[in-house]
């Protein structure tokens, strides 16, 4: 078996980002991924504005102590200032443009108007104080987002900053998914004897919407390699992805693994990961020569939902372009111990406790569903480990995870 990081390598190897891309309005990119470099056509903020209320000033002309200056005109944030002259202030606003000739402000709680149009100034500035100077925080010319970046609220309104209405953002990936398994039943149906609810559907649908992924979702096939094979086949047709559940294990109704291997070609098997060890990845073949990647999932439900945060989540990035796709991994306390080590490199479902150290769930079943909404992340256990109470342990956070 490979160890979960030579796996890792491998799927991504395989992901060649997209060549096509879009263009969208900004108010529509939250989630996409960037195509290409937005690069600032203006500087920013784009004059000198004032940080705070107060009265817009020349340093020169406060000797010190009080000193008190005839006010010479009022600037709100949007209007165009006329110069400051000589010996007076200028009542200015947060945000206003400060007037050619100032080159401070006095915050409005060290000044006193008066009401003969004048106001005293109890402050001493010195030479740029509470002045936001032009291009403080972006230059023209400069790259703001660089392709690749994955667009959230902060990098969007980065850019509408620039003033970019439109953004040119990498496609949306098209994936197929399906679930198989004839014991599986969708909810609000009645569960028959030996049946269970298929609660996979729900999570990876979820998730692949997170991803912005354009999905076909084929529901549930039957346990038989036709109906399995006749699927597949359809799926690559127009499909970047497969991503199925269940059957790629090595039961006799286990279907998914010699369908895809009839199909296409399965290149990666089986790792050494707890819980998920009969992750696979592969291609199916399509018209023209081309292929359609496959992933194939374990159908136990953490089984599923951890190996496609390790393994899918990374991959779908990397085909938008995402360079970094790594998960942040943070070195935190382990507020328990796990006295038994496995062979394989187990992700332990943990929550932070209100000492800022972690609690692992007590039942580390690849059944129990319960765990990943008990748990706030994953511990990454390195092979033949056991966890020590107090030891410091990698921890992945659903937070990064999830979206």
């Amino acid at each position: 078996m490979l160890s979960t990081q030579e796996a890792l390598d491998a799927v991504l190897a395989a992901a060649r980002p997209l060549d096509r891309s879009e263009t969208v309005d900004t108010l529509a990119a939250n989630g996409r991924v960037l195509a290409a470099d937005v690069i600032a056509t203006l500087d920013v903020p784009p004059m000198d504005t004032s940080a705070m209320d107060g009265y817009a000033v020349r340093v020169a002309d406060l000797p010190g102590g009080e000193t008190v200056l005839p006010v010479s005109q009022r600037i709100p944030a949007g209007h165009a200032p006329e110069p400051l002259a000589g010996g007076t202030a200028a009542r200015i606003f947060t945000g206003a443009p400060v007037p050619q000739g100032a080159d401070a402000v006095v915050m409005q709680e060290q000044c006193e108007a008066r009401d003969d149009g004048s106001v005293v100034i109890r402050h001493t500035p010195a030479e740029g104080e509470f002045v936001n100077r032009q291009g403080a925080d972006i230059r023209r010319g400069s790259v703001v987002l660089a392709a690749g970046t994955r667009l959230r609220a902060p990098a969007l309104g980065l850019a509408a900053s620039v003033g970019m209405a439109k953004l040119q953002v990498a496609r949306r990936l098209r994936v197929a998914v399906f679930f198989t398994g004839d014991e599986l039943t969708m909810p609000g149906e009645t569960l028959r004897a030996g049946s269970i609810y298929n609660s996979n559907r729900f999570v990876l649908r979820s998730l692949l919407e997170n991803l912005g992924c354009e999905m076909t979702d084929y529901g549930i096939v039957p346990d038989n390699l036709a109906a399995t094979r006749a699927i597949l086949r359809d799926a690559a047709r127009a499909n970047d992805l497969i991503l199925t559940s269940g059957g790629v294990s090595v039961g006799e109704e286990d279907h998914v693994k010699p369908a895809v291997e009839a199909e296409g070609r399965l290149s990666l098997w089986q790792i050494a990961l707890k819980p998920g060890k009969p992750l696979a990845y592969g291609e199916v073949n399509r018209a023209g020569g081309e292929t359609a990647h496959f992933i194939g999932l374990p159908g136990n439900p953490v089984s599923s939902f951890v190996t496609f945060l390790l393994f899918v989540r990374p991959f779908i990035l990397r085909l938008q372009g995402v360079t970094d796709v790594a998960p942040r991994r943070i070195a935190m306390r382990a507020d328990f111990t796990q006295t038994k080590a496995d062979r394989r490199n187990e992700f332990v479902r943990a929550r932070i406790n209100a000492q800022g150290g972690l609690d692992a769930f007590p039942n580390q079943s690849s059944a129990v569903l319960t765990s990943t909404v008990w748990g706030d992340g994953l511990i990454d256990n390195p092979p033949g480990h056991r966890i020590e109470a107090g030891q410091t342990v990698a921890f992945l956070p659903f937070s990064d995870l999830l979206y």
